[in-house]
C-alpha cells in the first residue's frame, strides 16, 4: 500500500487550484512507499484537456515512482491518454479533481486500476 504525506497533497491541491482551469502535473518521488515530494519537468505544457510531460526531460532519479496531475472537470477516472502515460511512468498515478480537497483524489497502477493511497 502508498502512501503520501499529508502537506505533499495539499500542496498539489494548492498547485491544482492556482492552475485551474488548466491541469497540472508532476511526477511522483517516494522513498520506500512514501511519496513525500513532487518532481517537475522542464517543458510541461498545461491546458484545459490535458497535461503533456516531454519525457526526455525527466531527471534521472529512480525515486521517482509515478505521476501526478488534475482534473479540472472534478471526474478522477483515468482517460485513455492518461492510461497510456501511466503504462510508461511508474507504478502510482494520482488523479485530483476540483474542487481540489483532501477528499477528490484517486490513486491508480499503470494499468489503470484503482489502488488505494492513504494520506500520512
Amino acid at each position: 500500500m502508498w502512501l503520501i504525506k499529508r502537506n505533499l497533497l495539499q500542496m498539489i491541491m494548492e498547485a491544482s487550484k492556482d492552475s485551474y482551469p488548466r491541469e497540472f502535473g508532476a511526477l511522483l518521488r517516494a522513498e520506500g512507499n512514501i511519496i513525500y515530494e513532487i518532481a517537475l519537468v522542464p517543458g510541461t505544457i498545461q491546458s484545459e484537456r490535458y497535461t503533456l510531460f516531454y519525457m526526455y526531460n525527466k531527471p534521472i532519479d529512480f525515486s521517482i515512482v509515478g505521476s501526478v496531475h488534475s482534473h479540472p472537470s472534478g471526474v478522477t477516472l483515468p482517460s485513455d491518454e492518461d492510461l497510456h502515460m501511466f503504462s510508461m511512468t511508474g507504478s502510482v498515478h494520482i488523479i485530483v479533481g476540483y474542487p481540489y480537497n483532501l477528499d477528490n483524489y484517486r490513486a491508480y497502477d499503470r494499468s489503470g486500476n484503482p489502488i488505494q493511497v492513504d494520506v500520512l
